[in-house]
C-alpha cells in the first residue's frame, strides 16, 4: 500500500522550498503544528551520482520527527534518476544519513516546475514542460528505480509561457501516484495570483484519465481554513502550503496562536531555530545567510523591529545571532 494512501482527505503538505524547508525548519514547523506530509528541498540526481554526493546529502537529511517525508529530486540524466530512486527506495540514503533502522522516505517527487533560471537554462525542472520526451524518460527511469517500493509524484506548474492543459494531460497519462500543481506558469513566476480555476479543471481531467492519481493544489494559501475551502471548492485530495508558513509557522494548526503571541514568544521560536541550526550544521554545511533570512518571520510588529532585523541579517554566525536575540532591550513584549 502506498504511503500516500494513509493520508487524510484533504491532506495538507509543506511545500518544498530550496534553502528554506531543510531538516531544521521542518522540525520547527513540526513542533508548532505538523503538516500531514513533508517534502525535502530539491536535490540534484546528477550531483548525487557524482563525487559531489557527500555535499548534497544535507538536502536529504531528516529526523524521525519529519514524517512522512517525500524526497524531491531534479536533474537531466534518466540513468541518474534511476540510480537515485533505487537508492532512496532501498534505504541506501537513509543508512548514509545515519537514520534508525526502518526509517525511510515515504515517497519520491520529481521537480518539473521550479522556474529558477539556471536550472531552466540547462533544460531541467520547468523546462521539461517543453521537453516531454525527456520528461517521459525521467518518469519511466524513476519508476523503474523505485520498483513499486515507494510512490511517485510530480510537482509542476500550469504551463511554461501560458496555461497548458496538454502538459497536465501528458502527466496524468503517466499514472502517477500524486500530481501537485502550482497555479502559475513558469513565466509568471510569483508575479500574479495563482490560477485555481485551472487546478480545478486539471482535477476534472484527472477524474477522466487517472482517477487513482491524487491531485494537490498549491499557490497563495495563507491559512489552514483557506486550504480546506480550496480543497472543497475544487474537490482536491490535498493542498500544499509554501510561503504561507512565513506568515504563520503554526499555519497547519486548527487554531493557530500566532496572531496573539508576543514579540518575546516569537523571538523565542527563532532562538529555537537558531540553536537547531547550530546543532545540525556544526561543520558549516549551511551558509549563515540561509538562517538570517528567517528573521522576517519572527521579528516584526514592534517598535524597532526593522532595525533589529537589519542587525540580525548582518550576523556572521549562529552564535552572533543568539547573542543578539538574547539582548532583552531590543525585543519589545
Amino acid at each position: 500500500m502506498s504511503a500516500f494512501s494513509n493520508l487524510p482527505r484533504p491532506f495538507l503538505a509543506l511545500a518544498p522550498l530550496d534553502d528554506v524547508t531543510d531538516t531544521v525548519f521542518r522540525r520547527v514547523v513540526a513542533a508548532c503544528a505538523p503538516p500531514d506530509l513533508f517534502f525535502t528541498e530539491f536535490v540534484n540526481v546528477d550531483g548525487l551520482q557524482s563525487p559531489g554526493r557527500p555535499k548534497l546529502l544535507k538536502k536529504l537529511l531528516f529526523t524521525p520527527l519529519e514524517q512522512p517525508l517525500v524526497a524531491q529530486i531534479w536533474g537531466l540524466k534518466p540513468e541518474n534518476f534511476y540510480k537515485t530512486a533505487r537508492q532512496l527506495a532501498d534505504g541506501t540514503f537513509a543508512r548514509e544519513l545515519g537514520l534508525p533502522k526502518g526509517v525511510n522516505f515515504a515517497g519520491v517527487d520529481l521537480n518539473m516546475g521550479c522556474p529558477e533560471k539556471t536550472a531552466v537554462k540547462h533544460g531541467a525542472c520547468a523546462a521539461l514542460i517543453n521537453d516531454r520526451e525527456l520528461a517521459a524518460e525521467i518518469i519511466e527511469a524513476t519508476r523503474k528505480g523505485l520498483g513499486g517500493r515507494l510512490p511517485l509524484s510530480i510537482k509542476t506548474r500550469t504551463g511554461y509561457n501560458q496555461p497548458d492543459m496538454g502538459w497536465i494531460e501528458f502527466l496524468l497519462k503517466q499514472k502517477l501516484d500524486m500530481l501537485a500543481i502550482h497555479g502559475r506558469t513558469r513565466k509568471e513566476m510569483s508575479k500574479v495570483p495563482a490560477n485555481w480555476d485551472f487546478i480545478g479543471q486539471a482535477r476534472e481531467l484527472r477524474d477522466e484519465l487517472s482517477p487513482d492519481t491524487l491531485m494537490v493544489g498549491n499557490g497563495d494559501v495563507m491559512s489552514r481554513q483557506q486550504a480546506l475551502k480550496l480543497a472543497k471548492k475544487y474537490q482536491l485530495d490535498g493542498i500544499m502550503i509554501g510561503r504561507g508558513v512565513f506568515h504563520d509557522p503554526y499555519v497547519f494548526a486548527e487554531n493557530s496562536p500566532w496572531e496573539t503571541q508576543t514579540a518575546a514568544q516569537r523571538t523565542d521560536l527563532y532562538k529555537k531555530q537558531v540553536r537547531l541550526f547550530a546543532e545540525t550544521w556544526q561543520n558549516g554545511e549551511r551558509p549563515i545567510h540561509t538562517l538570517n533570512k528567517f528573521c522576517k518571520i519572527y521579528i516584526n510588529g514592534f517598535d524597532g523591529a526593522k532595525e533589529f532585523r537589519e542587525r540580525l541579517m548582518a550576523a556572521h554566525s549562529a552564535e552572533e545571532l543568539l547573542n543578539l536575540l538574547e539582548t532583552p532591550d531590543l525585543i519589545k513584549a
